[in-house]
C-alpha cells in the first residue's frame, strides 16, 4: 500500500534533474545536496537517458530519500515517462507520480494507471497560460508547472509561442495566475536567487530549478540559498 503522497506534497522548493544537467557529476550526489539543503519535491527529467537509465535514476533518488529519512516527505516524480514510473514501481522503487506537459500522455490516463494516491503535475501552455487555467479540468492534477520566468538553456524551447517567439512570464501575470488557479502553482525557467523574493510575493506556491542547483559549483550551497530565501 503506497502512502498517499498527495497529502504531503510540498512544491515550495522543487528540483528537476537529469544526467545532462550535472556537469558530469553523479546525479545521486546532486540530489542528495538538494535534499539536505531542504528541497521539498524532486523530478527526474532527461531527454537523453534510456528507459533503463531512467529507472536506475529513480532508484538512486529513492535511495537518497530513504537514507535521508525523507521518503515520506519529499515527493519523487518522473517527467513525461509513464512507462518508467510503472516499471520502477514494478521493481519496488517508490516513485510517487509523474509530471506531464500538454503534448505528453493525458493526465486522465496517468491517473488511471497510477491510482488515486499518485501525484500528477501538469505544465500549463506557456503562451496562453491564463486562458488555459480558467478552463482546464483540474480534477486529476495536483499542481500546475508554469514558466519560463526567463530564457533558459536547460529547456531552450520553453516559452515559445506557436510562431516561435519567446514569451516569459512577468510577476504581475504570475500573481494573476495564482489568483485564478484552482490548484497550486510552481514557477521555474531560469529562476535565480535574486528572483525568489519577488516570485514569492506573487503568491505562487513554489519555484522550480534545474541549472541553478545542478549546474552550480557547489550544489548544496546554491540549493540552501534558494530554500532560505523562499522561507524568509
Amino acid at each position: 500500500m503506497l502512502m498517499n503522497m498527495r497529502e504531503v506534497l510540498d512544491i515550495s522548493a522543487y528540483f528537476v534533474v537529469g544526467p545532462e544537467n550535472t556537469l558530469g557529476r553523479p546525479v545521486k550526489d546532486v540530489i542528495r545536496a538538494a535534499v539536505k539543503a531542504g528541497f521539498t519535491c524532486l523530478q527526474i527529467r532527461s531527454k537523453v537517458a534510456s528507459a533503463r537509465e531512467m529507472i536506475a535514476l529513480c532508484r538512486d533518488a529513492a535511495d537518497v530519500l530513504k537514507e535521508e529519512n525523507k521518503e515520506n516527505e519529499v515527493v519523487l516524480l518522473v517527467d513525461d515517462r509513464l512507462d518508467v514510473v510503472l516499471a520502477a514501481r514494478e521493481e519496488g522503487i517508490k516513485v510517487d507520480g509523474i509530471h506531464v506537459g500538454q503534448k505528453d500522455i493525458p493526465v486522465a490516463i496517468c491517473r488511471k494507471y497510477l491510482g488515486p494516491e499518485a501525484v500528477i503535475g501538469l505544465s500549463a501552455r506557456t503562451y496562453e497560460l491564463i486562458d488555459y487555467v480558467k478552463t482546464a479540468d483540474t480534477s486529476d492534477i495536483d499542481y500546475f508547472g508554469a514558466g519560463p520566468l526567463h530564457e533558459t538553456a536547460s529547456k531552450p524551447d520553453a516559452g515559445l509561442d506557436p510562431n516561435g517567439h519567446f514569451k516569459a512570464h512577468g510577476f504581475a501575470e504570475l500573481a494573476k495566475l495564482h489568483k485564478i488557479s484552482p490548484v497550486p502553482v510552481v514557477v521555474g525557467g531560469g529562476v535565480k536567487a535574486k528572483d525568489i523574493p519577488e516570485l514569492k510575493a506573487t503568491g505562487v506556491e513554489g519555484f522550480f530549478v534545474i541549472s541553478a542547483v545542478a549546474g552550480a559549483d557547489d550544489p548544496y550551497t546554491a540549493a540552501k540559498e534558494l530554500v532560505d530565501l523562499w522561507r524568509q
